[in-house]
């Protein structure tokens, strides 16, 4: 049987920016009612291929072709008339709007220049029903979680080209829908919901190019993968001819001894001093009182569904959020932590799992990121003297091998991992007790995500006190000594990791709320 003809098809596609060539020469092929997964470490060049195929960058050499005609295609509204729409890690609607005004923004029915509101409704509960899915069209998009608004933006996404009055068929001029990085913020339930849809959407005969770096979700619901790495095309593949282990080996262009580092557990009695010990710290809609102790070179991991109340475990200790009660002890003594100033003072540094709105600072360079927290520390009228601040940001640039090994760069123009490393740097010059992580390794490569784990072991190893928040559950079991289990906003466990503590106990622990 003939392969069918590739809906899309780029070739020998070609992208410099000053100083570096970001692709070389890159094939890629989407062919209809398939899941094609884009795969590569940071800096591989995926998000670059994208923008190409999305207008956001022109190309500098090679070729694109839709239904076997050539395109050039010039800008992200060129691309949605082509029938390519894209929907991003970061959700973009609008919160006060209703789900059909979000849906059909920019495309209402209108009849003698007003927007005709019943018939937006209709149309926009036709679209989701088509789909599977069951909400209230008439409610505003910012009263359902975030898994359903990634719903929304997808329905949005391959609606478009439709007519707002109704339509028929294969997501109507949508051809190809980009997914990035579209489950890093979602449960293993809300993954199942999201999977069926994109399900749906390829018997309708939509292409879908599926970027994701949870290797078990690509082989999952994927049928093909296109491998990047440095710019170049590693190979095309269906999911059914490729390992897991082989699959890691093309992304990172070397074998896996730097990852079986760490297949052993790092589980081994926390036997320092103590810390940081809480009591009856909780605060109302964010968690329910807990307490907890941390010992010097202890990795306490916290595992727990998405929305189980990790992040706001870490806020209180970090003075993010503040306690109703309770008290806080760090090295014997209470101390107040009412505000992340407190905490800084103290010895306590936090790395927010929001890096982009919460961590980094986009317009200034890495050294001006990774000096930020000392110089806070400080204070603004006591500047770091060039000097000593040239030479802490590069000794931490070697250190964590931050690429590229120059100050000056933008931050933003970095790789996500190589983002994380900057923000490590940032909290790592104040020499902190205890650095709490949150999702530390979310949407970034495999190399750079062993690298992390690396340095959270040595860190333990000098001493330092660890607070490890994890989705993924494997992670917290290699990494920490200790695990705390989270449920509704509780924390239900604290127990010793042990060869006894496996992943499936982990899971029954949060399903039931109970620890035997």
């Amino acid at each position: 049987m003939a392969e069918p003809r590739p809906v899309l098809e780029m070739t020998g596609i070609v992208k410099e920016f000053p100083g570096m060539r970001a692709l070389s020469g890159v094939d890629f092929r989407l062919f209809p009612g398939e899941i094609h997964a884009l795969l590569g470490e940071n800096g591989a060049g995926k998000s670059t291929l994208i923008k190409v195929l999305t207008g956001v960058h022109p190309l500098d050499g090679g070729t694109v072709a839709l239904d076997g005609r050539p395109v050039r295609i010039t800008s992200p509204l060129q691309a949605q008339q082509a029938g390519i729409s894209t929907v991003y890690q970061e959700v973009n609607l609008c919160q006060n709007l209703s789900v059909a005004e979000n849906i059909l923004i920019g495309r209402e029915p209108v009849r003698a220049g007003r927007i005709q509101w019943k018939q937006l409704r209709k149309r926009a509960a036709e679209l989701v029903t088509r789909l599977g899915l069951d909400l209230d069209v008439s409610a505003p998009v910012g009263s359902y979680p975030l898994a359903v608004q990634q719903l929304v933006a997808i329905i949005r996404a391959v609606s478009i080209g439709e007519p707002a009055d109704g339509g028929s068929g294969g997501g109507g001029g949508t051809k190809v829908l980009i997914l990035d990085e579209p489950t890093s913020s979602l449960d293993r339930e809300e993954v199942e919901e999201l999977f069926a849809l994109m399900r749906r959407l390829k018997e309708e005969g939509v292409a879908i190019v599926f970027v994701s770096h949870f290797l078990d979700q690509i082989y999952e619901v994927c049928d093909r993968m296109t491998v990047l790495r440095n710019g170049t095309l590693v190979g095309e593949h269906l999911v059914a001819d490729l390992d897991q282990v082989d699959l890691v080996k093309l992304m990172i262009g070397k074998d896996l001894a730097q990852l079986e580092e760490l297949t052993e557990r790092h589980a081994r009695p926390a036997d320092g001093e103590p810390l940081l010990k809480a009591e009856n710290l909780g605060r109302t809609g964010g968690i329910a009182p807990f307490d907890l102790e941390i010992r010097a070179g202890e990795v306490l991991g916290l595992a727990g569904l998405l929305g189980s109340g990790r992040t706001e475990l870490a806020r209180l200790l970090f003075g993010a959020d503040t306690s109703d009660g309770g008290r806080v002890d760090i090295g014997g003594r209470q101390v107040s932590l009412r505000a992340p100033n407190d905490a800084i003072d103290r010895g306590i540094a936090f790395i927010s799992e929001n890096r982009r709105t919460e961590g980094l600072v986009p317009d200034l360079t890495v050294r001006e990121n990774i000096i930020l927290a000392l110089q806070a520390a400080r204070g603004w009228t006591r500047p770091v003297p060039s000097s000593q601040r040239d030479q802490l940001v590069a000794r931490y640039i070697a250190a964590l091998d931050i690429r590229p090994a120059d100050p000056e760069a933008k931050v933003s123009a970095l790789s996500g991992g190589n983002q994380q490393k900057v923000l490590l740097a940032r909290w790592l010059i104040t020499q902190p007790k205890l650095l709490i992580l949150d999702e530390p390794t979310r949407g970034i490569d495999v190399g750079a995500k062993a690298e992390i784990q690396k340095l959270v072991v040595s860190l333990s190893e000098e001493g330092m006190a660890v607070v490890y928040i994890s989705a993924e559950l494997e992670e917290v079991l290699r990494l920490s000594h200790t695990i705390g289990v989270l449920r509704d906003r509780r924390l239900v466990a604290r127990t010793a990791n042990g060869p006894e503590i496996t992943a499936g106990r982990v899971l029954q622990i949060i399903a039931s709320g109970e620890h035997r």
